[in-house]
């Protein structure tokens, strides 16, 4: 699940390519920006998850600083939302954080209504735990001052990586469940304004 977060926070990496003509930082737009995750209970039940408060910035560098605050985790269940973050993020102020870097000269010329699709490497904290990632993501300019990236393909996470097998271990045990898969689908879909 936190998996995802990696996803996140790779994809609002990428669309710092229009950033690479001005000295502006990108931001994240809040409401227009998430994190969706699946995950199967009983190996027959699939279920959709989303990560809410996905803040980032990309500096006119190249430099990414993606934060996920944990306790936004929103399973359409309340008191599941309330045991993934006791269990899993170990707390209700848990925040994954994402930093890498990328090549502004490569998606700084994209054209409005332009797209590509791009590589990014970099290095996601959770509680204690650092995982390093690599993706690929897809950027679309929208306009001078806004880029959309979303993640390529599905990410397929797994939850030993970052650390929180325990955690589901919990969650299992709490719901009287016979399972809940330990590898997630993911997707992300940032939007950045200068």
């Amino acid at each position: 699940m936190k998996t995802i977060l990696k996803a996140a926070m790779a994809a609002a990496v990428l669309a710092t390519p229009a950033a690479a003509g001005g000295h502006a930082a990108w931001t994240s737009v809040a409401d227009e920006s998430l994190i969706a995750f699946g995950s199967i209970k009983k190996d027959a039940v699939g279920e959709v998850h989303t990560f809410e408060d996905v803040t980032g910035t990309v500096s006119d560098a190249g430099e990414v600083s993606i934060s996920i605050q944990l306790a936004s985790v929103e399973t359409n269940i309340d008191i599941r939302n309330e045991r993934m973050i006791e269990h899993v993020f170990k707390g209700l102020d848990a925040v994954a954080e994402l930093t890498g870097s990328v090549d502004m000269d490569d998606v700084s010329a994209l054209d409005v209504g332009a797209t590509m699709v791009t590589d990014f490497e970099g290095e996601l904290s959770l509680a204690g735990v650092s995982s390093e990632i690599e993706t690929e993501v897809f950027v679309a300019r929208l306009s001078e001052d806004r880029v959309l990236v979303t993640t390529s393909d599905i990410l397929m996470l797994s939850t030993a990586d970052i650390g929180v097998t325990a955690g589901v271990d919990k969650l299992m045990e709490l719901a009287s469940l016979s399972g809940i898969t330990r590898v997630s689908p993911a997707t992300i879909r940032m939007v950045f304004e200068k």
